[in-house]
């Protein structure tokens, strides 16, 4: 199978790295000539276009920051639906907002291709090692067909039901990362005015019903003081407003995600928009001149586990 990757940045670049990892025959297409280069360098094709990477392959993937600048890859003049043609199949794997992946999915099978969403969840460390989540929604035979695929750029796959419903799950996913976040901090600044060991509160945390994912790997690049998780806040302000507007369209009236968006609005407003994610806790270490540093954690995530091949859960 002739595989076209488009979107070569934080994420893309680790997933598109995985299927070169794997041997699978790569073509890829990004605007930074530099990231293109890389992989051509390591034995990649490199594309024109969209278009032209559509036309020469059998599964192209999109991985973009946004949702518009996905609908421009996809529909301009020289985009990739201009190059899909019977049987071929498009994979978003963008985190993006349902009502879109399913628009586009419309004029992808009037060319008699195939959509799929299948956005990833679980850190850049864990992209970079094959090891990653991936959901996917649409049509079951053709999440068969590029299972394989799958296996290499993921550990846990989950096929999440018709085209759309994974992107909702994402959103979901990346909603509740947001808030637990935001409440780690609130967490790390108790810790910190009460005078407690900061290693030892790592440790109770994570042996505690209080434990999550966010704790894990966060609170590690958050108590070394790099805040590196790869993960910007104008993305984690993105991905909270999708889950706001599917909330919105959906005539739930919630409370919590629209005061934890208001926090990360800001943060990035204080520290920037391409600041770290992890960095909103700085808002309590700023306001409260404390610092939650600690000896012993890592500048940046690494995934020490062994890459294994996927499997479907």
């Amino acid at each position: 199978m002739k595989i076209g990757f488009i979107g070569l940045g934080n994420v893309g670049g680790k997933l598109a790295g995985s299927l070169l990892r794997n041997n699978f025959d790569l073509t890829v297409r990004d605007l930074d000539q530099e990231l293109t280069n890389n992989f051509e360098k390591k034995g990649a094709k490199v594309s024109n276009t969209p278009r032209e990477i559509a036309e020469e392959v059998d599964l192209v993937i999109t991985c973009l920051p946004s949702p518009e600048i996905c609908s421009d890859v996809m529909e301009s003049k020289d985009g990739v639906i201009q190059g899909l043609s019977s049987n071929k199949i498009w994979l978003e794997m963008s985190t993006t907002d349902e009502s879109e992946v399913k628009r586009l999915g419309d004029l992808v099978m009037k060319k008699n291709a195939i959509p799929l969403d299948g956005p990833v969840s679980g850190g850049c460390h864990r992209a970079a090692t094959g090891n990653i989540a991936i959901f996917v929604g649409g049509q079951r035979s053709s999440f068969e067909k590029i299972l394989p695929v799958l296996k290499c750029m993921g550990r846990k796959i989950l096929h999440t039901g018709d085209l759309g419903s994974a992107s909702v799950l994402k959103v979901i996913t990346n909603y509740l990362a947001s808030v637990h976040l935001a409440a780690i901090g609130e967490a790390w600044a108790v810790a910190k005015k009460s005078n407690l060991n900061l290693e030892k509160t790592f440790k109770g945390i994570g042996i505690s019903s209080g434990n999550s994912f966010v704790h894990e790997t966060e609170s590690q690049v958050i108590l070394n003081g790099s805040y590196n998780i790869n993960f910007t806040m104008d993305l984690v302000e993105k991905d909270m407003t999708l889950f706001n507007d599917l909330s919105k369209k959906l005539g739930l009236d919630l409370e919590i995600s629209p005061f934890i968006l208001d926090i990360f609005k800001d943060a990035k407003e204080k520290f920037g928009s391409r600041a770290w994610s992890s960095m909103v806790v700085k808002r309590l270490e700023n306001k409260y001149n404390i610092d939650f540093r600690a000896l012993g954690f890592p500048e940046e995530l690494i995934d020490n586990e062994a890459e294994e091949k996927g499997y479907e859960i």
